[in-house]
């Protein structure tokens, strides 16, 4: 239990650290968010293909492939290009408070599909998190800060939760039944064959030279840690406990973002925020000691 936890937490500060990065490397406009999904893709597969040579050789039963290539479509292609995608037409306020809503839909998935009992522990917890996260993000605003935040950037963030809570609620299953290093390199091979005919224009024309240098070495952590890292860590926590204590951790990317901000003196700390990490740490505690967190 306590190896889940610790594994969702890490992969969940990376892609907190996360955000702020692809907003940097979105802002730059110096990569298109259909290539800087296809690098993703091309490194992550390439690690994990490496990785494997080092490890016991594992056999995908052949009915299981479309099984593979759909939660590849579900968990990683349509999530990562879509969030891609929005964080070049939403203000980080509503990137955040769509974001919430992904636990909610989880909990529902994990309940249809997995026949995961929403308890009131759970139910609870959900709701004390959401309520922290939302009492962060709107004491977070400043004035004058609000970016503008378009009708499609909103539809595509609902269309990157619904399909993440989908896929940790659906591929449940499919997941603990390989290795992670099996499950997620043949994941990315797929992800990065379905994205080559979007993006292939994109990579042959894309200035590489012109990138700025504190860019690349984002792209590097987007690749390496974000990509390669989190979603070795995701799938290994996803073995110890349940989807919806699972996407509970997305609470805690803006509480990294503003720890980030903080650091980099651009915030500063506020009982508000002391309070929302409370209350977000709180509900997550809250759904662990559910009854069907254990089961």
């Amino acid at each position: 239990m306590l190896k889940g936890h610790l594994s969702i937490a890490a992969a969940y500060t990376i892609f907190g650290l996360n955000l702020v990065f692809c907003k940097d490397i979105a802002n730059s406009e110096s990569v298109s968010p259909y290539v800087l999904f296809t690098l993703r893709a091309i490194g992550a597969s390439a690690l994990f293909w490496l990785l494997s040579l080092f490890m016991p050789k594992e056999k995908v039963d052949r009915g299981d492939y479309w099984k593979i290539a759909a939660a590849s479509l579900v968990g990683l292609f349509i999530p990562q290009m879509t969030f891609l995608m929005a964080i070049t037409m939403t203000s980080a306020i509503d990137t955040a408070i769509i974001g919430t809503l992904g636990p909610i839909f989880t909990m529902f998935f994990a309940f249809f599909f997995l026949k995961e009992p929403i308890t009131g522990k759970k139910a609870g917890g959900v709701a004390l998190s959401f309520a922290g996260i939302l009492f962060l993000i709107f004491n977070s605003v400043h004035a004058g800060g609000a970016a503008v935040t378009s009708p499609w950037g909103i539809a595509l963030l609902l269309v990157n939760s619904l399909s993440f809570s989908l896929y940790l609620g659906l591929f449940r299953p499919l997941i603990s039944k390989y290795s992670v290093v099996t499950f997620m390199k043949w994941t990315f091979l797929f992800s990065l064959i379905v994205s080559l005919p979007i993006s292939a224009k994109g990579l042959i024309t894309t200035d590489y030279t012109a990138i700025p240098v504190n860019v690349r070495w984002e792209i590097g952590y987007l690749i390496f840690f974000a990509t390669f890292v989190a979603y070795f860590l995701i799938p290994y926590g996803q073995k110890f406990i349940r989807p919806t204590l699972v996407s509970m951790y997305s609470y805690g990317q803006p509480i990294i973002a503003a720890i980030v901000s903080i650091w980099a003196g651009l915030d500063t700390l506020s009982w508000q925020k002391i309070l929302a990490s409370a209350l977000v740490v709180g509900g997550v505690i809250l759904v662990s000691k559910s009854r069907a967190a254990h089961s």
